[in-house]
């Protein structure tokens, strides 16, 4: 099984066990990580997701979508290895991603 490792706001380390294709932001709501809200549902549409992904992981994931791409330009807090969780499905090759909540 695949595990995600987030860091929540205040610096708590919680490592999850991830359900694969399944959103690591549904992963995250489902075990309570703090900072993440997914209020969208998932659609990319919101930003309550958004979280910061190490270099280390950029070449395994999908590159951004317009959309994506669009919602992340809007959003303070945003950086380069910025990413919205929702649309980032959890796989084998992801285990231990690491998530840092901003």
């Amino acid at each position: 099984m695949a595990h995600i490792v987030f860091i929540e706001p205040d610096g708590t380390r919680r490592v999850v066990a991830a359900q694969p294709g399944r959103s690591i932001m549904r992963n995250a709501t489902a075990n309570d990580i703090r900072g993440i809200i997914g209020e969208c549902g998932g659609c990319a549409s919101c930003g309550t997701c958004h979280a910061h992904i190490g270099a280390a992981w950029a070449d395994r994931l999908n590159t951004p979508s317009d959309d994506e791409a669009a919602m992340l330009e809007g959003l303070d807090a945003a950086t380069s290895d910025s990413r919205l969780t929702c649309q980032i499905m959890m796989s084998e090759d992801l285990d231990g991603i690491v998530v840092t909540v901003p």
